[in-house]
């Protein structure tokens, strides 16, 4: 499943209380999934890592209660309590069988030793394939059947909105606008330290932001994303000093629009970012604008406004748009 659908249909599964769990490859985005959604509808969210558990952290440690004459199980601090929230188990069939085990209760009956989990609570599990060549157990029958499994894929179109929403640098978002096939190109059959994920990507949006050197950038951004990756993001930034000015060319300076298509790419996202905060008129000019491009580029700037929420419905020029270019969205 694409990241929106998945995160569709998870939200129901969540409101029903059916645990589910998510499959897929390594930094393609499981945890924000499910992170967004708990934050939506102002949810408690617990992330366990399994991986990083011993039997006695989910079922407690027994000891002798003098009042009762009995042994009883001390619960584990990190559980929820009370409220409402996401229980993510996450990297479970990383963890080693005595602790899958230990979850067997937990995920069926919601409850583990002298646990219960809070009514309100929902869980939900991920981990990554087993052709990813990761860390990862076979996980038991009994345990698996406990699950309803959805898998996520990876999605350029979805990541887009997403990457719009955090502000992601306009030069990422030009460059795998131009060559997607960087959003992820993780190889288990390769043993390489970094590779492109859309986790590496937001790391490179941060390493942007720390304001390293230029002269430090290549090294240090192939240590997230891959020497290959890196070579050709270092390469396409190029093309970023060829684009006008965005709100001078909104106010109506010239800029030649026949250019290459990267440069296009570029010129896409850099309004996208603009006309998030832009003004009616500066809206309107931009649709004028996209009657200059050619026809796949004026097709993905209008999509991608009304994808980032940018209105353009009651505008007059969107109503020509639409009459010369609506047999392209057929």
């Amino acid at each position: 499943m694409k990241p929106q659908e998945l995160k569709e249909s998870l939200s129901r599964l969540i409101d029903s209380k059916i645990p589910t769990f998510i499959w897929g490859s390594p930094g393609i985005g499981k945890s924000s999934i499910v992170k967004q959604i708990a934050n939506e509808n102002n949810l408690d969210f617990i992330d366990l890592r399994l991986s990083l558990l011993d039997p006695t952290d989910l079922k407690g440690i027994p000891f002798f209660d003098s009042q009762s004459k009995e042994a009883v199980w001390a619960k584990p601090e990190f559980l929820p309590k009370s409220g409402e929230g996401i229980l993510f188990l996450d990297e479970i069939n990383s963890a080693p069988p005595s602790v899958q085990a230990a979850a067997y209760q937990l995920v069926l009956d919601r409850k583990v030793g002298d646990y219960v989990l809070p009514s309100g609570w929902a869980i939900v599990a991920a981990g990554n394939l087993e052709s990813d060549r990761g860390v990862v157990y076979r996980m038991p029958s009994p345990l698996s059947n406990r699950f309803v499994h959805l898998n996520m894929e990876i999605s350029f179109d979805d990541w887009k909105i997403w990457a719009y929403e955090k502000n992601i640098d306009n030069s990422i978002l030009a460059f795998l606008s131009y060559k997607s096939e960087y959003l992820f190109n993780f190889d288990p059959k390769k043993n390489k330290k970094a590779f492109a994920t859309p986790r590496s990507w937001e790391y490179v949006d941060s390493i942007l932001k720390s304001k390293i050197s230029f002269n430090n950038q290549l090294e240090v951004i192939s240590g997230a994303v891959g020497e290959d990756a890196s070579l050709e993001y270092i390469s396409f930034r190029k093309v970023l000093d060829k684009l006008p000015d965005i709100k001078a060319l909104l106010n109506g300076d010239k800029f030649d629009f026949e250019q290459d298509s990267e440069v296009l790419f570029a010129l896409i996202s850099a309004l996208i970012s603009y006309l998030k905060s832009a003004t009616p008129k500066e809206i309107d000019k931009a649709i004028e604008l996209s009657f200059n491009l050619p026809s796949e580029f004026s097709v993905m700037l209008i999509k991608d406004m009304q994808q980032n929420g940018i209105e353009i419905e009651d505008s007059k020029a969107f109503e020509e748009w639409v009459e010369k270019f609506s047999y392209l969205l057929e």
